[in-house]
């Protein structure tokens, strides 16, 4: 009887570690958090400004009104605070915010707003 009750503790002690570990793992993604912005519109009050995701797919877009147009060199911005529609104190490089974040979880902790 003692014996069974030594196998049911470990057996608990495993399950309840691998759930820990799960939880752990999947709180913080592989990917950091992301925004595409424009890289030619640095502002230095406010950042750079963040426009439409589709822009960072391909690169490179043209958006205007009125048929005007004019071509955004939209990027990935990582890990940035965000504000009023602008995206600054990131980085460009993905490499560099997973480091900062560990297991790619945002080292400020801040999100869109």
């Amino acid at each position: 009887m003692a014996e069974s009750r030594r196998r049911l503790r470990s057996s608990t002690v495993v399950l309840g570690g691998m759930g820990v570990l799960a939880a752990a793992l999947t709180s913080c993604g592989s990917d950091p958090d992301r925004r595409c912005v424009d890289r030619d519109s640095y502002d230095y009050l406010n950042g750079y400004k963040v426009v439409s995701d589709k822009n960072c797919t391909s690169g490179t877009s043209t958006s205007g009104s009125l048929g005007k147009s004019r071509s955004t060199r939209a990027d990935w911005y990582y890990d940035s605070d965000v504000s009023n529609g602008y995206a600054d104190y990131g980085t460009f490089s993905r490499s560099e915010a997973v480091d900062r974040g560990g297991f790619g979880c945002s080292g400020s902790g801040s999100s869109g707003g």
